[in-house]
């Protein structure tokens, strides 16, 4: 038996395998701090006694299930929450049996929990008509009008994730020659993405407008405080400058819009101007064809709906039916005798 205990475990994980043997993005690794966060307090509460009398022992396949049972009963969390907070789970409870041995089989077992089914999210965009809709209803004066200008015209330009804006520095921009950005995003990547020309002049004039302070590491996209928005801080912006979408589409379901509807929205029109899939991909910093490849689906499905009404059997005049519809013998007797 091993002399591990909880407190040294959980940093190790954190501090040594998450950070330094799988070099994770702070963003994921706050998504495992969460998810063990949760566990925890639920063990405590579950046991009625303080985290740090908690033992390795404790940790079992049985108090995973109760886990999973209350983060849908409880918390109402959706089943996508739930399989994401078992995955980090699974990774923890694998580290630990390499740590101590006497912990594999509840790590088998933990292992072994079924991911639940899921039906794909619905993937929502917006129409070019609404993008129009949006960017002319900007205001055009105000200490950050030119800020959530050229923030929401570089989410539309490059489909980035919140999270590529959120830490993008000035010394990842391009702006003389071709126009370019650099994007730091999932799983420690760069990839490079064209600016337009409209997007790099905004880019440009928020730089002179920071000029003062520049320095290249200055986050590009900056709050009231100077320092760099947050994930949060992003969503608020897009919210406030989209109502006049949501009162246009008052009557119908909530229509929220949020920074990853103008990922979709980047991805679904460049489809719709011909653009390859494969350079989709790199464009989007997809590590599968197959993520793109739902873009490509729903185009598809446009261009159906497209062809249903520009049936010529939807049109065809009244005189010339496309299905006789026959009542009786005597009428499909007359109707022979016509020809």
């Amino acid at each position: 038996m091993s002399n591990l205990t909880l407190g040294p475990i959980l940093y190790s994980f954190f501090e040594d395998h998450l950070k330094t043997q799988k070099g994770l993005s702070p963003t994921s690794i706050k998504s495992y701090r969460d998810v063990m966060r949760l566990y925890l307090s639920f063990l405590v509460k579950d046991k009625s006694r303080s985290i740090t009398r908690l033992s390795l022992s404790e940790l079992t396949f049985e108090s995973v299930l109760s886990f999973l049972k209350f983060l849908e009963e409880g918390r109402k969390n959706h089943i996508r929450t739930r399989n994401q907070r078992l995955a980090a789970l699974r990774g923890f409870f694998e580290y630990i049996a390499l740590r101590a041995p006497e912990m594999l089989i509840e790590s088998e077992r933990i292992g072994a929990i079924p991911m639940k089914l899921v039906a794909p999210s619905e993937t929502t965009f917006l129409e070019r008509e609404d993008i129009e809709l949006i960017f002319s209803s900007l205001p055009t004066k105000g200490r950050f009008a030119l800020r959530d200008q050229t923030l929401l015209l570089f989410l539309y330009n490059t489909g980035a994730r919140v999270q590529e804006v959120a830490s993008l520095r000035f010394e990842n921009l391009e702006l003389e020659g071709q126009f370019r950005v650099h994007l730091h995003g999932k799983g420690d990547k760069w990839r490079l993405c064209p600016l337009w020309p409209k997007t790099a002049s905004l880019l440009k004039q928020l730089l002179q407008e920071n000029k003062k302070s520049y320095k290249p590491e200055h986050p590009v996209f900056t709050s009231r405080n100077g320092q760099a928005l947050t994930r949060f801080g992003i969503y608020k912006i897009v919210c406030q400058h989209t109502q006049c979408l949501a009162k246009k589409k008052q009557g119908t379901t909530p229509f929220k819009i949020s920074p990853h509807i103008f990922r979709h929205t980047t991805a679904v029109h460049l489809l719709e101007a011909g653009v390859e899939i494969n350079v989709i991909r790199a464009w989007l910093g997809h590590v599968s064809l197959e993520t793109t490849n739902r873009y490509a689906e729903i185009t598809l499905r446009m261009k159906e709906e497209a062809l249903k009404i520009c049936d010529p059997s939807s049109i065809i005049s009244e005189g010339h039916p496309r299905k006789p519809k026959w009542k009786d013998d005597d009428s499909l007797l007359k109707w022979l005798e016509s020809l």
